[in-house]
């Protein structure tokens, strides 16, 4: 939870609920843009391609409607700025566009959502002051422990199917990590130019940076481009919209100003009902292969009481204090 400086009056009851929902809808796309990749991998698009497309599509419409101002106050918040685009952009989603090429949806989705975690033992390393309390680090372990749940629902698997092979899923697992890591750096990165920038400012310069740190990676890679015929599929296109328009451009911008409220802890709690989405989804779909069990629902339920619980808690002794 954020702390409020003397005298400073915080957010509304009904400010805070609303930005409750807006994490829960951010997720929810969050989730669902999993599948929209995987999908995009099987129409033969590579997971940088992936990227560029759904990144231009956001930035160019997020510059349509944010142009006010180019550049940052001084050249250590532009660098921040390229940070966040590195971290919360490029190397976030290329890893994680990778890892569902190697691996099963659900598995990489339950992966990315180890960030809250991490971000909340970053902020409890580097800020004495602002180390979470106890309610927020056992509510984060329950929810931790939902997500194994899901992930491990059909046991202790010995290779992917996708793949038939264990070493793609050690890769694919492993390129999920570093985009954890990778979105908690941004989480902590996110939370100093909160308090200087608008919400769609910040968003606009993740991308742009974003876009401009893929461009080595992409020309290491010597990924081929889709064809024209196979971009303007409808069922591609209806997918780069999905995840340009909605979990780009609108999630980015409502998840800026939701951790200005909320805080890098709390908001970023919200990720664990990531891989929750991404089961269901994923279960729905009969090409994806995987089906919920009742170890993904006794995860679920873990995952919502973990949230559930730190929240609470640490709002609740807040108020006795």
């Amino acid at each position: 939870m954020s702390s409020l400086s003397p005298g400073k009056v915080g957010p509304s009851k009904k400010t805070l609920l609303l930005c409750h929902l807006g994490a829960l809808l951010v997720v929810t796309m969050w989730g669902g843009s999993f599948v929209a990749t995987k999908v995009l991998i099987n129409h033969a698009l590579g997971p940088i391609e992936i990227y560029i497309y759904r990144f231009i599509l956001a930035y160019i419409l997020l510059l349509i409607i944010c142009h006010d101002r180019l550049w940052a106050r001084n050249w250590r918040d532009e660098l921040l700025f390229a940070v966040c685009g590195l971290c919360g952009s490029s190397i976030y989603f290329i890893a994680e566009n990778t890892a569902v090429e190697y691996t099963r949806v659900s598995d990489v989705s339950m992966i990315t959502s180890l960030s809250p975690l991490l971000t909340t033992l970053l902020i409890g390393a580097l800020y004495r002051t602002e180390r979470p309390g106890k309610w927020v680090y056992l509510g984060s372990i329950i929810a931790l422990c939902g997500v194994g749940c899901i992930v491990f629902k059909d046991g202790l698997p010995e290779s992917d199917e996708s793949s038939g092979s264990a070493v793609y899923a050690f890769i694919g697992n492993m390129l999920a990590l570093s985009a954890s890591v990778s979105w908690a750096v941004y989480s902590l990165v996110l939370r100093k130019l909160n308090a200087l920038y608008t919400a769609q400012f910040i968003t606009r310069k993740t991308f742009f940076y974003g876009l401009i740190t893929a461009l080595p990676f992409w020309l290491i890679s010597n990924e081929p481009a889709t064809t024209l015929e196979n971009l303007i599929r409808p069922e591609v296109l209806l997918n780069i919209a999905f995840l340009g328009i909605l979990c780009s451009m609108l999630s980015y911008i409502l998840w800026a100003y939701v951790m200005g409220k909320l805080g890098a802890i709390t908001t970023n709690n919200y990720l664990y009902i990531q891989p929750i989405v991404t089961m269901i989804i994923a279960a729905v779909l009969p090409s994806l292969h995987d089906p919920i069990t009742l170890l993904s629902c006794v995860g679920c339920v873990m995952i919502i009481g973990g949230l559930w619980l730190g929240d609470y808690m640490t709002m609740r002794d807040a108020r006795r204090d």
